[in-house]
């Protein structure tokens, strides 16, 4: 005989009472990994238990390397047009305005300037979850005007690349921002303003063809995908086995196209040493 006897058979609780566990509590890393997200978040939004370095977005960045996350955006109210009224699965200003509304953002790039360890530092952050992060007018724009901003004010430029690559929606217009923004880098590197160029998971397509790599200094996080077309394109083309390990940032670490890769919570420290390094400053502490 049972001591406990359900009076009336099946559940019972309602759909209103009935209580879900709020998401957003826990992220599980690539290598299953549950970490709660607040320890995430202290740490840099990197995974304690293997080092898995969560994408983050401009908002993270500024924390990150501006002294008490405060900083004075740029060109905020830049937008993409549709002068090629360009349409696939849907019209480019629909697509536009609905990242607009999942994001918050109103493109591909964020540019700022502020203090970071006490000094001044134009950043230019790109923002992978508006459409992929991809290169439109606005982003070469904006990233072209940063540029313009640290050449007249005299201060240290550094882009964090976080892309799949140029905006297919605006096509050529898109591919026009590479020799866009080349040139800008080309005239701080003639004026002796350093450059730093940040690889991110992923950094593909025009930005790798592009600034990505035109860095005084090329630096990257642990496992970021770097590379021009992906994998599997380059395997198809080639017909080849990939080596282990191929395009990732501790592979082209190897191969010489990086400097450097930091840990996330280094990155404000390594970007500033290598700054007072290479202007000849005082290295501070």
């Amino acid at each position: 005989m049972s001591w406990f006897k359900r009076k009336e058979k099946g559940i019972q609780t309602t759909t209103e009472q009935k209580k879900d566990t709020p998401k957003g509590l826990w992220y599980k890393s690539p290598t299953g990994k549950i970490v709660d997200t607040k320890e995430l978040e202290q740490n840099f939004y990197v995974s304690p238990e293997d080092g898995y370095h969560v994408r983050i977005g401009s908002k993270e960045y500024f924390e990150i390397l501006f002294d008490d996350n405060k900083f004075k955006e740029l060109d905020i109210k830049l937008e993409s047009k549709d002068p090629l009224k360009f349409e696939d699965t849907k019209k480019y200003p629909d697509r536009l305005k609905a990242a607009q509304e999942k994001t918050k953002l109103k493109d591909a790039v964020r540019t700022a300037v502020g203090k970071s360890k006490g000094k001044d530092l134009v950043v230019a952050c790109m923002d992978f979850s508006f459409i992929g992060g991809s290169m439109g007018s606005v982003v070469g724009e904006k990233i072209a005007r940063a540029a313009d901003y640290a050449l007249k004010k005299k201060m240290p430029f550094m882009i964090i690349s976080k892309s799949g690559g140029a905006r297919m929606m605006e096509a050529a217009l898109s591919l026009m921002q590479l020799a866009k923004t080349s040139v800008k880098l080309a005239q701080l590197a003639d004026a002796g303003i350093p450059y730093i160029s940040l690889c991110t998971d992923p950094t593909t397509g025009g930005t790798t063809a592009s600034f990505a790599m035109l860095g005084d200094i090329n630096i990257s996080e642990p496992g970021a995908l770097i590379g021009f077309a992906g994998p599997r394109v380059v395997k198809d083309t080639t017909g080849q086995e990939l080596p282990e390990g191929f395009q990732t940032s501790e592979f082209l670490l190897e191969h010489g196209f990086l400097d450097f890769i930091t840990h996330r919570k280094n990155l404000k420290n390594k970007v500033n040493l290598y700054i007072d390094l290479i202007t000849n400053q005082p290295i501070r502490e």
